[in-house]
């Protein structure tokens, strides 16, 4: 499967992660924060989750914007992780309030995670939704990353690039 990139934090003239906004646990009284800044050669999301105050989680989103994905069969993350739990999350038109989830579990060297888009898992508010309309690559309004499930603490993820995996024509 070949790619075609989405984000690119470690090239010449990388794409700049400020433009991308941290969607954390106070918006529901929490007190979990998060930033996503630029590395050397990469984005950093980094913070610190804190299970006080009912909360739980941070998370990081790409900018809004319509991203036709419908010709591709997924996306491909090269990511260096801390060794914590986190999630691949995709938002749609069709299903604003419903965040489509892969896991990830980025080790401390650099590795390349590849979500397939029909393993996606539809949540909302870290509960599944099975009766959530069906994921449309076609409609995709923002990407990005959580992380979540009691993981109380710092955290640090280090991303160096996301692309769409092309469909192969064979």
């Amino acid at each position: 499967m070949s790619s075609s990139s989405l984000f690119d934090f470690s090239s010449a003239t990388p794409d700049d992660p400020d433009e991308w906004r941290s969607v954390d646990d106070p918006v529901m009284g929490g007190v979990s924060e998060s930033t996503f800044v630029a590395g050397e050669g990469h984005a950093v999301f980094t913070g610190t989750v804190s299970l006080d105050h009912g909360g739980g989680f941070a998370s990081v989103r790409a900018p809004d914007r319509t991203y036709d994905l419908s010709d591709h069969e997924g996306v491909h993350l090269r990511l260096r992780g801390d060794d914590k739990h986190y999630w691949f999350t995709a938002y749609t038109e069709a299903a604003r309030s419903v965040s489509y989830r892969a896991s990830l579990a980025p080790p401390t060297e650099w590795t390349t995670r590849t979500v397939p888009f029909d393993t996606l898992t539809p949540y909302r508010r870290g509960t599944k939704v099975p009766d959530a309309p069906s994921f449309a690559p076609a409609q995709i309004r923002t990407i990005g990353v959580l992380i979540a499930d009691e993981q109380a603490g710092p955290f640090r993820l280090e991303v160096a690039w996301i692309r769409a995996g092309l469909r192969s024509t064979s």
